[in-house]
């Protein structure tokens, strides 16, 4: 831990400069990874070819010198481990198709878990021999609340589908909410197992709920996640991203038994910094546009984050993911200016 900067922060040391690494840094805006891509017919294969996955991996960590790797796949490859058919489209993302019952809801099958994600335990094994001394390892999966707005609408957008069962059926959707948390635990306890050394939940779009929803959809499954997974690894730090929780991000961080919480591009730092306990460490923030518009204005926000939560335990990351667009000079200049900070 000693010579690794994220997981110091993530024991709860403060670091100057902040580590830094950034969701979707490995991407469409590299053009090594769309070579990469070209490989593959479909999102999906390259997601679970390990040789693919290992390189896509590594290639922002060896550009940019970042801080830590995060495993290359994607949120929805729980629910496609568990039986649910799962496609990508084009400017439309992960496609399926949703899901309406409990019979629905019952096919995922946790029996299958252990061998639809040993590609991706592959790949974490692969990655965690390849990467520098210094840089850690990062996995993940999606929360259960995104997932099963996945699982409910069929695709991304507004999620009426989610939100509407959740009052109208409320037992249908505590049903898969049990079920994805059940899923989760184990799957991220074989990740820890293949060799990262901290796991992210991705719930992005947690920001949907009001708060008595978000306390019982969001927090309380964090929280059973984390417990059962700090049980059987007690030092392993465990992040979360609730994306445009708000307000509600102080309970988040209170409640969830997490170890850190990601920041998304809305948070004021200064604030997230008073109201959350200095024991948990804070993850972000700058918005992906100023990272896609660079120029001075970068370096100026990137070090009012960093200055803002300097002294407390600080991850430097993006409020979202990189932009496609982002041209990789800007993403190196980042990199430059907080490794340069005074």
């Amino acid at each position: 831990m000693a010579g690794k900067p994220l997981l110091r922060v993530l024991s709860g040391t403060p670091v100057w400069p902040p580590p830094i690494w950034l969701m979707r840094q490995a991407g469409r805006y590299l053009p090594e990874y769309r070579a990469l891509r070209a490989k593959v017919p479909n999102f999906l294969t390259f997601c679970t070819t390990p040789e693919l996955a290992i390189e896509a991996t590594l290639q922002p960590v060896r550009r940019f010198s970042l801080d830590a790797a995060i495993l290359f796949s994607d949120i929805m490859l729980l629910p496609w481990a568990l039986g649910c058919p799962l496609a990508y489209k084009d400017n439309v993302g992960p496609v399926l198709p949703p899901l309406t019952d409990l019979a629905a809801v019952e096919r995922l099958a946790l029996a299958r878990l252990p061998e639809a994600s040993r590609p991706v335990l592959e790949t974490i094994r692969g990655v965690h021999a390849a990467l520098p001394p210094a840089v850690a390892l990062i996995g993940f999966t999606g929360a259960p609340f995104t997932l099963a707005c996945y699982l409910t609408d069929g695709r991304s957008g507004e999620f009426h589908t989610a939100r509407r069962m959740l009052r109208d059926n409320p037992w249908l959707f505590t049903a898969l909410i049990e079920r994805l948390t059940e899923a989760a635990i184990p799957y991220l306890a074989a990740q820890a197992e293949a060799g990262v050394e901290a796991l992210m939940l991705f719930d992005s779009w947690a920001g949907l709920l009001p708060s008595s929803l978000f306390r019982r959809f969001v927090i309380a499954p964090a929280a059973r996640i984390a417990a059962s997974l700090k049980a059987r690894f007690p030092s392993l730090p465990l992040i979360g991203f609730p994306r445009l929780a708000g307000l509600m991000l102080e309970p988040y961080a209170r409640l969830s038994g997490l170890d850190a919480v990601g920041l998304d591009s809305i948070a004021d730092p200064t604030l997230a910094a008073a109201s959350i306990p200095a024991s948990i460490a804070l993850q972000g923030n700058l918005d992906p546009f100023s990272l896609l518009s660079g120029g001075p204005s970068l370096g100026e926000e990137a070090l009012a984050i960093a200055g803002a939560l300097r002294g407390r335990p600080h991850i430097f990351n993006l409020g979202h993911g990189v932009l496609p667009e982002t041209p990789p000079a800007h993403v190196a200049d980042l990199v430059h200016t907080l490794r340069e900070a005074a």
